[in-house]
């Protein structure tokens, strides 16, 4: 753990002009597995969605400021890379893109976390499947470096997870997804980022109604702009 590139970043956190978004999973990690069809036999993944979710906020991004992706190919990419990589790209901001599920089919909603240490048992669950790769020593040294990075990020990720959200509301309206509100979570890939951040679980591909409003190109463009329209907020407002 590089402690000096961590207290570095802390003094240059006003001035946020590179966004890393991170297409969640990828490669043989496939994530949420949902079906466009009550007969299970059009088969949709959470990595697919993610990328190509994360390819669109990109495009929207790069008109006013400077974005790159974890991945822009369907391949594993380990959470110690993605934080290496938002090193490498000096990244000031880190957002992850998901897709949520559910045991229970009628689940369903919005979702939009920030990185933050919480009691709230009903985060767990989610917290649980996006950690999961994560064990023994490794979980431990993360554990510690979570409630570093906590400490220096999460009033800039609270803001920006208010920015982003107001931006959104009006789009998960129009598509009849309901809003689950901003939540804080303990999530590895934002603390390993050393960033201020944000975790998107934008609706549950285990809901086949839901699935269908998300995987439309109309929904996913909108909600692009509006991720990006509160990053940019976010941003313009931190100068």
């Amino acid at each position: 753990m590089n402690f000096f590139l961590f207290f570095l970043f802390i003094t240059q956190m006003a001035t946020a002009k590179v966004v890393l978004i991170d297409p969640g999973h990828g490669g043989e990690e496939s994530g949420a597995v949902g079906y466009l069809d009550a007969k299970r036999s059009r088969k949709i993944f959470e990595k697919d969605l993610s990328l190509r979710l994360a390819k669109k906020i990109k495009e929207e991004l790069s008109k006013s400021t400077t974005a790159y992706l974890t991945r822009s190919l369907d391949r594993a990419v380990s959470l110690q890379e993605r934080a290496d990589l938002a090193d490498l790209v000096k990244a000031d901001l880190f957002l992850s893109i998901h897709f949520n599920s559910s045991t229970n089919a009628k689940s369903h909603g919005f979702e939009l976390y920030y990185l933050d240490n919480n009691s709230n048992v009903a985060n767990h669950k989610v917290e649980r499947s996006e950690n999961l790769n994560l064990k023994g020593e490794e979980l431990i040294v993360n554990q510690i470096l979570v409630d570093l990075v906590v400490q220096q990020t999460v009033s800039h990720s609270r803001k920006l997870a208010a920015l982003v959200h107001e931006k959104i509301k009006p789009v998960i309206k129009l598509h009849k997804v309901d809003d689950r509100g901003v939540k804080p979570g303990l999530f590895y890939v934002l603390a390993l980022s050393k960033r201020p951040g944000l975790l998107v679980e934008v609706g549950f591909v285990s809901n086949l109604q839901e699935l269908k409003k998300v995987n439309q190109d109309k929904f996913m463009d909108q909600l692009a702009k509006a991720i990006s329209s509160g990053v940019m907020a976010f941003i313009n407002s931190s100068k």
